[in-house]
């Protein structure tokens, strides 16, 4: 029998991973339920035999065997350990929690309940970056001792709440720095950072009050690199988007690349002094892949994975860089 979901929040990005999960053909989509009437029959339309709920308590009243979390930043945790209690097992969108505190607790949940847990941190299944980390993994590239990473959206989050640090956890370094700090310390095979300094700002100026940062810099030492990280929004950066990840090392460089200020198309290129081997460049459709990775485990009965952990180290750096 397929493992049964249900799927809350259903925006763009939401119905974007339902459908990603469906494809896959070992789940099918039992409830739905967001806020928002369009955004439900939008979803209704993936999958026209789900069940349209009022929240997750009625979600979970059905039974089922996992929830797929898509709603604003501030409900993450809470709603992933009320699942995870229930016996249901989760994927949720970044952040799992606003602070590491909060990720630990949903993390000590899953533990706890034996159920799997993950958080989409999509990037890393990129062609792409998935070759980049096995150079960087396999010491082809001798001792990595540098690594630089960009995340520049020249539009920014087009929901209120994201701009409310209560509801957000912070801007855009929780926004995006998220999965910059993560292909780091996931291709470096390190779960701590030290030597944290950060700067935000906020329209050109320091943050004051409960104002987001739009732009950070922030140097850090991971698993003994050094790493610079930027990331915005809405910058002038004179393209759409601009996003890598750059590593270093004493037989070598690689680096992971959008093309042509493209938020979907990357490519990925090894250096080997001034000499450059293309190692991915087709454009491919990764956007659901950890969702639908996610589904193939609960399918083959997955329960809870320690690599968790990597969520909380992740956390840990982002709590460093707003200190």
């Amino acid at each position: 029998m397929k493992p049964r979901l249900g799927f809350l929040g259903v925006g763009w990005i939401g119905r974007d991973r339902m459908a990603a999960m469906l494809a896959t053909g070992l789940v099918e989509a039992a409830a739905i339920a967001d806020p928002s009437a369009e955004m439900v029959a939008g979803a209704a339309k993936l999958a026209p035999d789900a069940t349209v709920v009022e929240g997750l308590d009625a979600m979970l009243a059905l039974g089922l065997d996992g929830v797929v979390i898509a709603t604003p930043s501030a409900l993450h945790a809470a709603q992933s350990i009320r699942a995870l209690e229930a016996g249901v097992a989760v994927f949720c969108q970044k952040p799992l929690g606003r602070d590491a505190a909060e990720a630990r607790a949903v993390v000590d949940a899953a533990r706890k309940a034996d159920r799997l847990l993950a958080v989409d941190f999509s990037y890393r299944h990129t062609s792409g970056m998935a070759a980049v980390a096995e150079l960087v993994r396999s010491g082809e590239l001798g001792r990595v001792f540098a690594v630089d990473l960009v995340f520049h959206n020249a539009y920014g989050p087009d929901k209120p709440w994201f701009y409310d640090r209560a509801r957000s956890g912070g801007g855009c370094v929780m926004d995006l720095g998220v999965h910059l700090v993560d292909l780091a310390m996931w291709s470096l095979g390190a779960d701590t950072a030290s030597d944290v300094h950060a700067q935000l700002f906020a329209g050109g100026e320091r943050p004051a009050g409960d104002a987001v940062e739009d732009y950070a810099v922030a140097q850090m030492t991971i698993g003994g690199a050094a790493v610079r990280l930027a990331c915005s929004w809405r910058v002038h950066a004179g393209v759409d988007a601009e996003i890598g990840a750059t590593f270093y090392g004493t037989d070598g460089g690689a680096a992971f690349r959008n093309i042509g200020g493209s938020f979907y198309d990357f490519e990925a290129t090894r250096f080997r002094g001034t000499a450059r081997e293309p190692l991915a460049s087709v454009p491919e459709a990764w956007g659901g892949r950890a969702a639908a990775d996610w589904a193939r485990r609960l399918a083959e009965g997955a329960r809870f994975d320690p690599v968790a952990a990597e969520i909380v180290a992740v956390a840990r750096v982002l709590d460093a860089i707003y200190a």
